[in-house]
Order: structure tokens, then sequence, then C-alpha cells
């Protein structure tokens, strides 16, 4: 087979544990990838290491104030790297010639412009910022398909589910989607028992590495919940063919149940670099740096029902996605303001849902027609939140102060 040149990869969020991923797949396979963008969002001692190892021909740090260190640091690497900093650079990097497949891994709404800008070029789009489809999964879907561009999404359990459809069309012979859980690290305990949660305890997953913001989420099940909206809008199903098991082994990242009574699942260790294969490598398979499953030594696959009475932000995210429109929205950016301020130790860890609720409460759902009617509401629910702290003060919160 004759030989390819190699796919030129952007690394958007490339010094969080999902871009070290991405970067530890590419690195073996020199022949098939090249790094040519990387960015970050304020670790900028960190992104000129990368830029070190990876000889990239940009990098992007989103904080303008932090540009000339980065201009320097690459200078004095000897790199010929060119530095840029904000959103405009790292967008019209990722729209034009300097790559052809987007890795998508900013956490939160402010990875949503750059997704938004791969979608409407037309790259392939390894999509692992949820929030862009939370926030904004009409525009984001719809834009990738006007313009061509493959969304393969990073997401375990929705990754599995891409695998086991062979594409993102769930056809009208697929009956149910089941996206598993593994509970978090607070699986079983009752409602009272976690009005004392720390911010140390939130943030031990029992199974995956992630970042704070993601663990927490996983600990409240918002990030199922979140995922559940995501399903919607990559698979165009609704809520009746949506379900969610915990499952606290981890292993089975999905499954999807067909009008004949075959229900395909699809298993694998609990390690990210898999997705990333799958999306870098598609419709091929290629090395992932992770072993297979030896179900000898895992002998045990658990399931139960999610208990939404101790874990509240499962049951809210299912009512944004019944309300449509910028309800999503409002829910994703309460929660992002709640986990701040509980990461910050200035609220406890019932507060989270209990500050959704409210927003969503607060701020009915409006028609999401536009991106500045999304972030109209993301703006609103932000303020709302922001101001309804006061009333979720954390005992812990005068020790910090």
């Amino acid at each position: 087979m004759a030989a390819h040149a190699p796919r030129n990869v952007a690394v958007l969020g490339a010094t969080g544990s999902i871009g070290a991923s991405a970067l530890d797949v590419i690195a073996r396979h020199p022949d098939r990838y090249r790094v040519s963008v990387l960015a970050a969002g304020h670790n900028v001692d960190a992104l000129i290491a990368l830029c070190v190892a990876h000889r990239p021909d940009h990098a992007v740090i989103a904080d303008a104030s932090l540009y000339p260190r980065l201009r320097d640091g690459l200078a004095g690497a000897g790199l010929s790297t060119r530095a840029h900093a904000g959103d405009a650079p790292l967008d019209a990097l990722v729209a034009d010639a300097a790559c052809d497949t987007v890795v998508a891994a900013i956490v939160g709404a402010a990875g949503l412009s750059s997704t938004l800008a791969a979608a409407r070029a037309g790259k392939r789009l390894l999509l692992a910022n949820k929030e862009s489809l939370v926030l904004a999964g009409e525009l984001v879907t719809g834009a990738a398909d006007a313009a061509g561009a493959d969304i393969i999404p990073i997401d375990s359990e929705h990754n599995a589910i891409f695998q086991c459809l062979r594409s993102r069309q769930a056809q009208g012979d697929v009956s149910r989607i089941v996206l598993t859980a593994s509970g978090g690290p607070f699986r079983g305990r009752s409602r009272s028992e976690l009005a004392q949660v720390t911010r140390e305890q939130a943030v031990a997953h029992p199974k995956w590495s992630m970042g704070p913001k993601i663990s927490v989420d996983s600990a409240t099940l918002m990030n199922k919940g979140l995922e559940l909206i995501e399903a919607h809008h990559l698979f165009g199903v609704g809520r009746e063919r949506l379900d969610v098991l915990v499952h606290p082994q981890s292993l089975v990242h999905s499954l999807v149940e067909f009008a004949d009574g075959s229900t395909l699942a699809q298993l694998g260790l609990p390690d990210m670099r898999t997705s990333l294969a799958v999306g870098l490598g598609w419709p091929e398979r290629i090395d992932s740096g992770v072993p297979g499953l030896d179900l000898l030594q895992h002998p045990r696959l658990d399931f139960e029902a999610p208990d939404t009475d101790a874990f509240p932000c499962l049951r809210l995210a299912w009512e944004a996605m019944e309300a449509g429109g910028t309800a999503p929205a409002v829910l994703n950016a309460a929660n992002e303001v709640a986990v701040s301020a509980f990461l910050q130790g200035r609220v406890g860890f019932l507060s989270i849902p209990a500050l959704v609720e409210d927003a969503l409460a607060a701020l009915p759902a409006t028609p999401a027609d536009s991106l500045e009617a999304l972030l109209e509401a993301d703006a609103q629910a932000r303020r709302l939140t922001e101001r309804n702290l006061a009333g979720h003060l954390s005992p812990m919160s005068a020790e910090i102060r």
C-alpha cells in the first residue's frame, strides 16, 4: 500500500489528561500522525514542554497575558513553533490548513468556539468537550453535517455507542441506547451521608484519572446527565430510547439494544487511549497502548439502577433534555459555577444540585435558535448562580477565609 503523508492533528486542551492520552497515541504512530497545533488554557510551562517534545507548527495559550512567556519560552528552546494567544487565533488555526484532525478536549463552555470552527471547516473532530454538545448540540451537529465533518465522540460511553452502531446513525432498528456509569466515589451512599463530602473525597474517582471538575461531575452523576444530552444530539435519539445503568467495574462502556432483541456492548479497560485510537484511526483499528481485557481477571459485571434521590443531578439533566431549547445551557452553566464554588470550599456537595435546580426553575427554556441566544442563557445562568451562592455557604468556607 502506498505511503500517505501523516495527518496533521491539533490537540486542544493539550496539558489535560485527555490531551496527554491523545499525544501518547499519536506518538505511537509517527508515520500516520503529526502534531501540528497544541493549545492550552493557562499552563504555559507545560505547553512549552509539550512543544519541545512534539514540535508543532503552532502553540496557542488561551490567557493572552501569558503570550510573552509562551513566545519567549519557545524561542529560548530553539523551536520554530509560532506562538498565539486567545480564542480567535485558535479558531482560525482549527479552521485552516494547519490541521485536518482536531482533538477537542478543552474543558467547559470555553471549548465551544473552537469546536464549532472545526465542525464548520469539515475537519475530523474527536470530540471530548461534552459542554459543546450540551450547550449547542443542534448547532454543532448541524454544522458538521453541512460541512461533511466527521464527529467521533471520545467520551468512553459515546465512543462505545459509536463502535456498536459503526457510525453516528441510530436507525429505526435501535430500540434502546444504555449508557453506563461507574457510580463515582459515593455509590451506595444516601443523600444524608453526602452532606459532609469534601473536595478531596469528590475528586478521588475509583476508576478514571480525570481533572477536578469532571471528577466532581462524576461524583454527582451530572457527568452522566450531560452525557445523556450528548447522546441525544450525537445519535438523534429521544428520551424514550435512552437509559442509564450504574456499572461499578467500568468495563462495559455502553450498550445498544436492537429491535430483534440483540444487545451489543463495547468492553475494555478504563483508558481514554482506546477511544482516542478509535477516533484517530477509524474505520481502521490502530494500536492504542492499552492491553486487551482479560475477563478471567475481571469475572464480575454488576449493574444497578441509579439513585436519583441521592444524586438528583441526573434527574435534572433528564428534565433539561426534555425541556430542550436553552435548558441544557442553563443546566451546564449553573453546574460549572456550583462545582467551581464547591472546589473552592465555598459551598457543600449537596448545594451543587440545589443551585442547578434553582437556575432551571428561575430561567425557563426558550428557543435555542442561535449561538447568541445560547450564550446569553449561559451568561444569565452564571450570574444567577453566582448570586445564589450566598444562600448555600459551606461551614468550611468561614474557616478558609
